[in-house]
């Protein structure tokens, strides 16, 4: 065997999302950075729906980092830099189906992203964006081994050795960023499956995949502001949901793909293996009238994909001299598209930890403490929301309500994360500020005590007794009534609206107790001592700092006077410079 001489500063295993950002990062702040790749480049994966939360993690990554690239993803107004076999994503919609049934459009929902001051979120084409990425990181320094997969890893008291096919290559720390497979994991044998959701899943990409509202209710019947396939569309049932995720819904799409997979808990639904994962997909929608009629006359690109279940978990996140990243430690559900979320913030506090140890020599597992309670804590709460709106959707009033509890936790999320990138001093700053995050409700205690509540009342119903759905329904509503800081567009909802508006900016906004800002310890903890025209004046910097022009003037990429029309309503090209 033969053995590097050269000592690495960080050694990484992986180059999903998660490695290739961390590798990137790593490098841009002056570490020798190594990273393994089993594969190669470029590759089928999903986890392809943005949301506002990892969207803004993604900016504030590569602002804190200097990695400006880190922000591609971000939103629609890259599309002139990363390419356009990126779908957009307008909203998040939900429709709500029976056995046998016309889908009734009162049980939907339609949660619109806003426009302002980003622009909207995209579906990533996963085998460009993770190829490009890895590129990243290569163009800051990091030496990427593809078709290299690592065999064994020996942790020593000055480092780590990792054992290749061909050499042995030596670090100061390693990062374990390999998903399920994870070999740290293995190796010392934390991986378990105490967990709350169950689920499997079966799933492809397709061609010529309609939009729903052609061939079920219109979006005038529904009442929505977007047409269906604008956003990340979810089929929602007992026992199960189904994701429809479109590259080709914008005028400037240039790939006709579309996601699809049916997530099903294998206690309601057992795994059919008397059938291929095709013929289980098509036998079961045939329950569902509208969801069968959408993929009648559709074509696979490939071949379709079935696993036992999903979930898994780790007893712990870090060691001494080594680390997992996100999907390493675990994996939940796609539902909510939270998986690259925790990714993105994992890797924001692993390489800061990962810089501090460079400094001090300190690369103890309690020096790195803080990411495996960050880590455990995302896991924890999503793995709670995952189970218990499965089991809403048992109910339809189950769910009308549940619902708002996930909107309010990203919405809360999303504010803090946002408005303290804009007010922090720096990364530590930006860091503690962050540091009581659990994946949703933006760090503030009284959600948290809101969600307690109603994660208990959910798990205690039975949604087969209709007097006990009511009784429950009553009293979440009478929490939400109760909670002070609910969003007036959230109680709308409560009160039978099926969509968020459009238009985000409404005069109750400005109210001074109700408003968007809020007061007492809501204020506080969200805005500190930011006033309204604070954050209007900031709002409108960033949407001048993120704007198609300013970012292709900052790219070096040149552009017609149309490539400033709004992209669902031309054909623009773009070049690159």
């Amino acid at each position: 065997m033969n053995h590097s001489n050269q000592k690495y500063g960080v050694a990484i295993i992986g180059t999903g999302i998660g490695g290739s950002t961390l590798a990137a990062v790593l490098a841009r702040q002056g570490l020798s950075a190594i990273v393994f790749e089993g594969g190669m480049h470029p590759r089928f994966t999903i986890g392809e729906s943005m949301i506002l939360e990892t969207s803004e993690a993604m900016r504030a990554l590569a602002e804190l980092y200097d990695v400006p690239e880190l922000a591609y993803f971000s939103s629609e107004n890259y599309y002139s830099i990363i390419g356009t076999s990126h779908g957009v994503k307008r909203h998040f919609s939900f429709l709500h189906h029976s056995p046998s049934e016309k889908q009734d459009t009162r049980k939907s929902l339609q949660a619109v992203i806003p426009k302002f001051p980003y622009g909207h979120e995209i579906h990533i084409h996963r085998q460009d964006s993770d190829y490009l990425l890895m590129s990243i990181a290569i163009s800051y320094g990091a030496n990427v081994l593809q078709g290299t997969p690592v065999h064994d890893i020996t942790v020593k008291p000055d480092g780590v050795e990792i054992l290749t096919d061909k050499q042995a290559y030596h670090a100061r720390y390693i990062v374990d960023a390999g998903g399920m497979k994870s070999i740290l994991a293995e190796k010392y044998g934390w991986r378990h499956r105490d967990l709350r959701a169950h689920t499997r899943t079966v799933y492809t990409h397709m061609v010529d995949v309609p939009c729903f509202n052609d061939v079920g209710p219109s979006r005038e019947q529904y009442g929505h502001p977007f047409r269906a396939s604008e956003g990340t569309l979810h089929h929602v049932f007992k026992g199960g949901w189904l994701w429809v995720i479109p590259f080709n819904n914008h005028s400037r799409a240039t790939n006709p793909l579309c996601s699809v997979g049916l997530q099903l808990d294998p206690r309601v639904y057992s795994l059919r293996a008397d059938l291929t994962p095709e013929q289980e997909f098509y036998s079961f929608i045939a329950r569902f009238p509208d969801i069968h009629e959408q993929f009648k006359g559709v074509r696979p690109v490939r071949a379709w994909m079935r696993t036992d279940r999903l979930q898994y978990s780790s007893q712990h996140v870090v060691g001494d001299r080594f680390a997992l990243l996100a999907h390493a430690v675990g994996f939940i559900d796609p539902l909510y598209s939270k998986g690259l979320y925790v990714t993105h913030m994992s890797v924001m506090v692993t390489a800061d930890l990962i810089l501090k140890a460079h400094r001090t020599g300190n690369y103890s597992a309690a020096a790195f403490a803080p990411l495996e309670q960050m880590t455990l804590r995302y896991m924890g709460m999503h793995d709670r929301l995952v189970a218990n709106s499965f089991k809403s959707w048992s109910h339809y009033k189950l769910w009308s309500v549940y619902s708002v509890l996930w909107l309010l936790g990203a919405y809360q999320e999303y504010l803090k994360l946002t408005v303290t990138r804009l007010r922090a001093k720096g990364r530590a700053d930006y860091l503690a500020q962050l540091s009581g995050l659990k994946l949703a409700g933006g760090g503030f205690a009284p959600f948290f005590k809101l969600q307690e509540k109603v994660d208990a009342l959910i798990e205690q119903v039975n949604p087969d007794d209709e007097a006990d759905v009511d009784r429950t329904t009553a009293e979440i509503r009478g929490l939400y009534s109760a909670y002070p800081w609910m969003p007036s567009a959230f109680r709308d909802l409560l009160a039978g609206k099926n969509c968020l508006p459009n238009n985000k900016l409404r005069v109750n906004l400005f109210n001074r107790s109700d408003g968007f800002l809020g007061d007492g310890i809501y204020r506080e903890h969200f805005f500190g001592n930011q006033t309204m025209i604070d954050l209007i004046l900031k709002s409108l910097r960033e949407q001048a700092r993120y704007s198609v022009q300013a970012l292709c003037r900052r790219h070096g990429v040149r552009m017609s006077c149309a490539a400033v029309a709004p992209l669902r309503l031309r054909r623009g090209i773009l070049h690159r410079g």
